[in-house]
C-alpha cells in the first residue's frame, strides 16, 4: 500500500503507485485540457504532484512541451535568478565491498588502481581545489569498513576544514557516502557537513537488487530509507539523485519525485538538492551494456519537468555531461554545476599521472577558470557562495526563505561577492574584465538599497584585501 507518511521504503515508493502513476500519464499523454491546466496551474511556482508531473514528461503535443520548457525557465529564473552554483568532488578512496554492476570501484574489479588518501595527500588535494579557486567539495569514496571507516572520513572533514593557504578556504563540505546509521549521521552533523547526498541510482526495487547483487548496499529497504535516518540524525539539509540509464527513466522519474514528497511530509522538509547523472563509461564498465540509455532530448525534458515539479530545489548536473548538455539545461532548471573536475584519487595534485582509479569519464574537461569564462559569456552568475549553510538557514529555514522569496536579498548579493573574491585572487585576465561587466550590471538589479549599498562597500573592500563578507 502507498503511504507518503509511512517509513518503510516499500510504502513511501510504492511500485504500485508508480506502475499506476505511468498508466494514467500514458492515458493522458494527448490530454490536451488536462496538460494546458497543469501547465497553467504550475505558473504559481508551488510545484506539482508526482502523477501530474509524470503526464507533463509523456506529453506528445509539440507545442506544450514547448510551453512546458518556457516555463521551467520562468521559474528558473525567479527562483534562482543567473546564479548558478560551483564545486568540485574529492575522491578520498575508491576502496569498496559491493558489487555494483555499474561502477568501476566493484569489489571484482581486478583493474582499478586502489587508493585511499593520507591526510597529507588530502592537504595536497585541497590546496589544489583552493589554487584554483573552490570553495565548496563533494566527498566521495566506497564502502568499506576496513579501509574508509567513518572515522577516517571524520579526520578528513576535520583535515579539509583546516586548511588555509594563500586566500583560500573550503567553507562548505558535502557528503556523498553510503547509507548509515543516525548515530553515524549524527556525527557527521557535528563534523559540519553541509549536504549529505546519497543516488538511489533506481527505485524500482527488482532491476536495484540485481543491480547490487552483493555487499552492503544491496538492502533495497537500508539504502532508500537512509535519508529518514540522516535526517533524525540532525542533517536537514538532503541531496536525491538517481543514475538515469540503469532502469526505465519515466519509472525513475516518478519514484525521485515521490522520494521527494515523502520528505517533505514525513521530516518536514524535501531535498536540498537533485543530481541528474547519466551512466558513463568507466574502467570495467561499458555503457552500452545498460539499454536503458536516454538520449539529450529526453534528458532535457527531464530537467524541465523537475524545475516545474519541485520548483524550490537546487538542480546538479556534473561534469559527465558535455559543455553542449550543460549548456542546454543550465537554462532549464540547473542550478549547480561542478567544475575543473577529476574523479579518480588524487587527481588535481598529481593532475597528469596515468592512474586508473577513476569512477568515471570526465566529458567536460575544462579547467574552473573556463567554465567560469563560458557562465559568464552566458550572462551567468558563477557562485561560490556558502553563506547559508554558514548561517544557520537551512532546512526548512531556507526552504521557508526561498518560498517566500526573502532568499533573493542574501542569495544575489553573496553570489556577486564571491565572484568578486574568484576574479581577485584567481582568475584569468579576460575572466576579470568579463566579471566585472558582469558584477556592474548584476548589483544594480539589487532591489533592496540597504543591501545593495552595503554590498557594493564590500566589493570595494575586496580590492583592498578582505575577504569573506556574507549576508
Amino acid at each position: 500500500m502507498y503511504d507518503i507518511m509511512s517509513k518503510k521504503a516499500e510504502e513511501f515508493i510504492s511500485d504500485e503507485e508508480i506502475l499506476d502513476t505511468l498508466a494514467y500519464a500514458e492515458a493522458n499523454k494527448s490530454n490536451r485540457e488536462l496538460i494546458e491546466g497543469l501547465i497553467e496551474r504550475a505558473k504559481d511556482c508551488k510545484g506539482l504532484s508526482h502523477r501530474e508531473a509524470a503526464v507533463l514528461l509523456d506529453c506528445d503535443i509539440p507545442e506544450l512541451n514547448e510551453k512546458m520548457f518556457t516555463l521551467a525557465k520562468e521559474i528558473k529564473e525567479k527562483f534562482y535568478g543567473k546564479r548558478i552554483v560551483m564545486f568540485a568532488p574529492l575522491y578520498l578512496s575508491n576502496y569498496c565491498v559491493n558489487g555494483c554492476t555499474y561502477c568501476p570501484y566493484h569489489y571484482k574489479n581486478k583493474h582499478i588502481c586502489r587508493k585511499k588518501l593520507t591526510q597529507e595527500e588530502i592537504e595536497r588535494e585541497v590546496i589544489a581545489l583552493q589554487d584554483m579557486g573552490h570553495k565548496r567539495l563533494a566527498l566521495e569514496m566506497g564502502e568499506d569498513p576496513v579501509n574508509n571507516p567513518l572515522e577516517y572520513l571524520l579526520e578528513s572533514i576535520k583535515t579539509i576544514y583546516s586548511i588555509k593557504h594563500k586566500n583560500g578556504a573550503i567553507r562548505r563540505v558535502n557528503v556523498n557516502i553510503a547509507a548509515t546509521t543516525v548515530e553515524d549521521y549524527r556525527k557527521l552533523k557535528e563534523a559540519g557537513i553541509g549536504t549529505y547526498i546519497l543516488f538511489q541510482e533506481t527505485y524500482n526495487k527488482k532491476a536495484y537488487e540485481e543491480l547490487h547483487p552483493t555487499g552492503p548496499k544491496s538492502n533495497y529497504a537500508y539504502h532508500t530509507e537512509a535519508m529518514d535516518r540522516a535526517m533524525e540524525g540532525g542533517i536537514d539539509d538532503v541531496g536525491c539523485g538517481v543514475l538515469f540509464g540503469l532502469n526505465l527513466y519515466r519509472y525513475d522519474f516518478v519514484g525521485l519525485l515521490m522520494h521527494a514528497e515523502h520528505l517533505e511530509a514525513a521530516c518536514g522538509v524535501g531535498p536540498h538538492t537533485i543530481s541528474l547523472p547519466r551512466i558513463r563509461p568507466a574502467e570495467d564498465i561499458n555503457p552500452d551494456d545498460f539499454n536503458n540509455a536516454i538520449d539529450d532530448d529526453t534528458f532535457a525534458k527531464i530537467v524541465a519537468v523537475l524545475r516545474i515539479a519541485v520548483p524550490y530545489t537546487g538542480m546538479i548536473i556534473s561534469t559527465r555531461e558535455s559543455k553542449k548538455t550543460r549548456e542546454r539545461v543550465l537554462e532549464l532548471g540547473v542550478s549547480q554545476i561542478s567544475g575543473g573536475s577529476r574523479t579518480s584519487v588524487g587527481g588535481y595534485a598529481d593532475e597528469g599521472e596515468e592512474e586508473n582509479s577513476a569512477q568515471f569519464d570526465v566529458e567536460d574537461r575544462r579547467t574552473l577558470d573556463e567554465i567560469v569564462n563560458w557562465l559568464l559569456s552566458l550572462g551567468y552568475i558563477p557562485s561560490f557562495c556558502t553563506a547559508c549553510y554558514r548561517e544557520g538557514r537551512t532546512g526548512d529555514r531556507f526552504m521557508s526563505l526561498v518560498k517566500s522569496g526573502q532568499i533573493v536579498n542574501c542569495c544575489q548579493p553573496n553570489a556577486l561577492m564571491t565572484l568578486k573574491e574568484y576574479l581577485e585572487d584567481y582568475a584569468s585576465g579576460d575572466t576579470k574584465v568579463k566579471g566585472a561587466a558582469v558584477i556592474k550590471r548584476e548589483i544594480e538589479r539589487i532591489t533592496n538599497e540597504k543591501v545593495k549599498e552595503i554590498a557594493k562597500q564590500h566589493l570595494f573592500d575586496m580590492e583592498g584585501g578582505m575577504r569573506d563578507f556574507r549576508f
